[in-house]
C-alpha cells in the first residue's frame, strides 16, 4: 500500500508540474456540481464552448455525473469556479496509485511495475487528458480510476458490494463502462466457492439496486423520462451529427477503426516534422505496449474475462459518430485500457524484457512528445 501511496503522490506532483493545475474554461461539470447545488440539473450556459443539449427551454449536460457529484462539496466554498482541474489530477494519482496495487497483488517485479505504471500513465492519454482537465477529459481520468480500483478489488479480497460501487462509479464517469458490469459480476461468482456463489451474486445485485434507480431518478429529473436521451439529442443537434436517429450505427465502424489504427501524424519539412493531428493520432503509433496484452494466458478465466470486458466496453466508441475530435492519441481508449493493462500486468509477471520495455519506452516518449506540442502549440497554459 505504501508504494501505491508513493506512485499516486508522484503522478500528481507531475500533474501540477506538467499543467500548473491551469483552471480549464471547459468546466461543464463544475458548472454541473453549482448546478447540483442549487438543486437543479439545467445549468447556466456560458456559451458554445460548453457542450449541453437544448430541452425544454433550458441546458442540460450530457455527460455521465460522477465528477460533478465529486465536486459538489467543493462547490459549497468556491461555487462554479471550483478547479476541475485539481481533480483531474488527483483521480489520475489515484488511477496510477490503483495501478500500482493491481501490479503488487499480481506479483509483477518492481522494475516491471515502473514500466507498466509509466506506460499507464504516459504511454496513454491517462496524463494529458489530466493535465488539460477539460470536460471530456476528467471524464476519462474518473473511469480510469474507478475501473482500475473495481479491478484491484477483484484481485485483492473480491468484497461484492465494493465492485459494484467501483463499477457503478466508473460507468457513471463514462457510460461506456455500464458494459463491464455483467464481467464483474461473473468474475465475481467464478471466483467465489460453489457454496458461496448465490450470496456473492445476490450481495452483487443488491449493492447495484439503488445505483440503478439513482440513475433512473437522475434520467427523469431531467427528461421526464427514465432513460438516458441525452446523446440522441446531442447528436441531432450537433453540426456533425443528424437531425434524426442514433449517434451508434455500423456506418461509423470504417472511420473509428482509421482513427485508432491508422491515423499517422502530419509530416511537415520543417521543425518538428512530425505534427499530431488536432483529431489524434491511432493507438498503433502513440501506445504498441498495448500489443503486450496478447501474450496473456493464466489464469484462463481472468484472461477471457478482461478480453470479453475490452471487447464489449470498445464497441460503443467504435460505433459512435465521432471519433473523439480534439485530442492527442485515441482518448476513447481510455474506456478500455485499464482491461488490457492488467493483460499486460499478466504477460509481464517473470519480467518484461527488453522488448517489452522498448515498446513502453516508445509510448513514453510518444505521450511526452504529443503533451509537448499540445501545450506548445494547440493549448499553450
Amino acid at each position: 500500500m505504501k508504494g501505491a501511496l508513493l506512485a499516486g503522490a508522484l503522478t500528481f506532483v507531475l500533474c501540477a508540474l506538467i499543467g500548473h493545475l491551469h483552471p480549464t474554461v471547459y468546466n461543464n461539470y463544475a458548472l454541473l456540481a453549482d448546478a447540483m447545488r442549487h438543486g437543479h440539473l439545467w445549468i447556466d450556459w456560458p456559451g458554445p464552448h460548453i457542450d449541453a443539449v437544448e430541452w425544454q427551454g433550458r441546458r442540460y449536460s450530457i455527460e455521465a455525473p460522477m465528477p460533478s457529484i465529486v465536486m459538489l462539496p467543493a462547490t459549497l466554498v468556491w461555487g462554479s469556479a471550483v478547479n476541475q482541474t485539481l481533480f483531474a489530477a488527483v483521480f489520475c494519482a489515484i488511477a496510477i496509485g490503483a495501478a500500482w496495487e493491481i501490479l503488487r497483488r499480481l506479483a509483477v517485479p518492481f522494475v516491471t511495475r515502473l514500466w507498466l505504471c509509466g506506460f499507464l500513465l504516459l504511454g496513454t492519454d491517462l496524463l494529458w487528458c489530466a493535465f488539460l482537465g477539460d470536460v471530456w477529459f476528467i471524464a476519462h481520468v474518473f473511469s480510469v480510476a474507478f475501473t482500475l480500483l473495481a479491478l484491484a478489488e477483484l484481485l485483492g479480497r473480491r468484497r461484492a458490494w465494493l465492485v459494484a460501487l467501483w463499477a457503478f462509479c466508473a460507468m457513471e464517469s463514462r457510460f461506456a463502462l455500464v458494459m463491464a458490469i455483467p464481467v464483474y459480476g461473473a468474475l465475481l461468482v467464478l471466483e467465489a466457492p460453489a457454496a458461496e456463489r448465490r450470496r456473492v451474486l445476490l450481495t452483487y445485485a443488491l449493492a447495484l439496486l439503488p445505483c440503478a434507480l439513482l440513475w433512473l431518478g437522475y434520467n427523469e429529473a431531467r427528461w421526464g423520462l427514465p432513460n438516458d436521451i441525452g446523446y440522441t439529442l446531442f447528436y441531432q443537434q450537433d453540426a456533425m451529427g443528424r437531425s434524426f436517429g442514433s449517434p451508434f450505427a455500423l456506418a461509423n465502424l470504417p472511420t473509428q477503426f482509421y482513427s485508432f489504427f491508422v491515423r499517422f501524424p502530419d509530416v511537415v519539412a520543417r521543425a518538428p516534422y512530425l505534427i499530431p493531428t488536432y483529431s489524434g493520432v491511432a493507438l498503433t503509433w502513440t501506445s504498441p505496449a498495448l500489443v503486450l496484452a496478447l501474450f496473456a494466458r493464466r489464469p484462463p478465466k481472468l484472461v477471457a474475462a478482461l478480453w470479453i470486458a475490452t471487447m464489449l466496453v470498445a464497441a460503443p466508441s467504435f460505433l459512435y459518430y465521432t471519433w473523439g475530435f480534439a485530442q492527442f492519441g485515441m482518448r476513447h481508449a481510455l474506456d478500455f485500457e485499464p482491461f488490457l493493462f492488467v493483460l499486460t500486468a499478466l504477460a509481464t509477471r517473470r519480467g518484461i524484457g527488453p522488448i517489452g520495455a522498448s515498446l513502453c519506452a516508445w509510448s513514453m516518449l510518444a505521450g511526452a512528445w504529443g503533451i509537448w506540442f499540445w501545450k506548445t502549440f494547440y493549448r499553450p497554459l
